[in-house]
């Protein structure tokens, strides 16, 4: 006989259910975005993987020729190893131009373009786009946030475009 609770995932309500697969759902879709670029370890663990800085690419998807260089913490040890670890919210940024500059539609002037996940459950790391059309430039900034309260630390950057840029 089947133990009941290996089909706990269907007893949950609804809305839970549906909220949890959406989840997963951006989650996944989150992560086929950033492409690592490499990593140094910070502290040794002596179980489990090391505390690390790690160094992820992100192509902006409405700006071709665009991508931002983000580095962040990368909890190790036992409960990094399982994906139980909360990352902690210092980043940095830095966008450039890696080629020709194309707009592919009006962006409107504040817009979340990446996210990632710092901890299980209700901790991102955000980046958001701000056009500066009087500069004809595009504004970078990371942060992260939680359910109940983010972090102030941030960094930006920013990417001349060097002609109008079309905002909704």
């Amino acid at each position: 006989m089947m133990n009941p609770n290996f089909f706990c995932f269907r007893r949950m309500p609804s809305m839970l259910r549906a909220g949890a697969l959406a989840a997963g759902v951006l989650l996944l879709a989150c992560a086929a975005r950033a492409e690592q670029l490499g990593e140094v370890s910070t502290v040794f663990k002596l179980i489990g993987p090391n505390h690390k800085i790690i160094v992820e690419a992100y192509d902006d998807p409405k700006v071709e020729g665009v991508t931002c260089f983000v580095s962040r913490a990368k909890t190790g040890g036992i409960s990094g190893a399982v994906g139980l670890a909360t990352d902690k919210s210092d980043a940095s940024i830095a966008c450039r131009q890696v080629g020709e500059i194309r707009i592919k539609e009006a962006l409107p002037r504040q817009e979340e373009v990446f996210s990632a996940r710092l901890s299980i459950l209700f901790k991102s790391l955000q980046i958001v786009r701000i056009v500066d059309a009087k500069r004809q430039s595009l504004v970078y900034m990371t942060y992260s946030d939680k359910l109940i309260e983010g972090s102030p630390k941030n960094s930006i950057t920013a990417v001349p475009v060097g002609k109008p840029i079309p905002v909704k």
